[in-house]
């Protein structure tokens, strides 16, 4: 009985890993073949049928994809980066044909111009037409096709704003061109370089050598990020830089933690109501996502209001908080607090009113809402 209640369970768990892992196969024209594909589809995109995913493609698909996928699957499950649509390319059998690039000019040549054009050309588009994609598209190489996809930097409008190379074999021009697209680029780029202590010693030697440049560009649009890790190889750094990559590209994304808010919060001498529409204003511009504003934080906003007596600042974090959660008593509780601190007692009232009819949220419960306005019925004598 122990061992059949084992196997349901078992076939229940791998069927729902799989669930949102598909395997398809793609007819080049370009490269006159048939590429096999792995796409990772959010947990929830079936259901969210308006809702857009930026999209990570993976080369070396072979044994880069699983990585990729657990750890965006991971980090988007805690909300410290946006769901997303993560795409394997398959290439065991033509990972060098693939890569290859002229020893003249060290740009694409020959088949591997071809794959050049079947991701910029063809893939990328029938994943934009075939799925709900966003603005932000990023891309995953190592060694020999993490230096391939820094080809994708060079186009006038590059379709990939994030690049992550995982100890890149470099072309001999490659770290120059490299420096100096990431000196001119005029709009949002993240570009994340990572080797490690027992890395190939050339390629280590190489990229300590570009980070040394490229921690000196000062160009607003680069989001630049280094990582030379202790006591990893060329093979196992991949484990450690694929979660750090996620987590300095969406970093942006996070909800308001401990540090930012005693660091930030605390010594702002700004609007606190502007920072949080800041911060997720910042994010639709850079991530291509609308996201509703978390409940975090709203709660880590007014607990800084209320710590920086900035009372005016509550009616329109409360009215952005009915706006963005009209189910919750959330809002209108940010209006009654600010009204009463600011002595319109009636408004207030009114306020918790409101938001007593609505769903508890936090630590608001209808129990809360009718003891202030009680409290306020006794004080004034409504």
């Amino acid at each position: 009985m122990k061992r059949n209640i084992l196997i349901i369970l078992v076939l229940i768990f791998t069927s729902v890993s799989y669930a949102q892992i598909k395997y398809e196969t793609y007819r080049s024209v370009k490269l006159d073949q048939s590429r096999d594909l792995k796409i990772q589809l959010p947990r929830n995109y079936e259901k969210n049928e308006k809702k857009t995913y930026p999209v990570i493609l993976v080369l070396d698909g072979d044994y880069l994809f699983e990585p990729v996928a657990g750890n965006v699957d991971y980090f988007s499950y805690w909300e410290d980066m946006p769901e997303s649509i993560v795409v394997g390319v398959l290439q065991r059998k033509t990972r060098e044909d693939d890569c290859r690039y002229d020893t003249a000019n060290h740009l694409p040549d020959d088949k591997g111009a071809q794959f050049f054009e079947f991701i910029g050309q063809e893939l990328m588009p029938y994943l934009e037409q075939t799925y709900r994609t966003a603005q932000l598209k990023i891309i995953i190489g190592h060694d020999y096709t993490a230096n391939f996809i820094n080809y994708f930097m060079f186009k006038d409008s590059p379709i990939f704003q994030g690049y992550i190379n995982l100890s890149p074999e470099f072309a001999p021009p490659m770290k120059e061109r490299i420096e100096n697209v990431l000196s001119a680029t005029k709009s949002e780029m993240w570009y994340y370089l990572a080797t490690a202590t027992d890395d190939v010693e050339v390629i280590k030697k190489d990229l300590i050598a570009l980070d040394e440049k490229l921690t000196t560009i000062e160009n607003p649009e680069l989001n630049y990020y280094f990582d030379n890790f202790e006591e990893s190889s060329h093979y196992t750094l991949v484990g450690r830089a694929i979660p750090k990559a996620l987590e300095t590209i969406f970093k942006m994304y996070r909800p308001i933690s401990k540090k930012t808010y005693k660091e930030e919060l605390l010594t702002l001498e700004t609007s606190l109501y502007e920072y949080l529409v800041d911060i997720y204003d910042t994010t639709e511009k850079l991530y291509g996502i609308k996201r509703q504003i978390r409940i975090n934080d709203f709660i880590a906003i007014s607990t800084a209001i209320e710590k920086k007596e900035k009372w005016e600042e509550l009616e329109p974090l409360g009215k952005l908080a009915i706006k963005e959660h009209p189910d919750s008593m959330l809002g209108y509780y940010y209006l009654g607090l600010g009204y009463e601190q600011l002595g319109e007692p009636k408004k207030a009232m009114r306020a918790y009113e409101n938001g007593f009819q609505l769903s508890e949220v936090a630590f608001l419960t209808k129990d809360y809402m009718l003891d202030k306005v009680q409290k306020i019925k006794d004080d004034f004598g409504y």
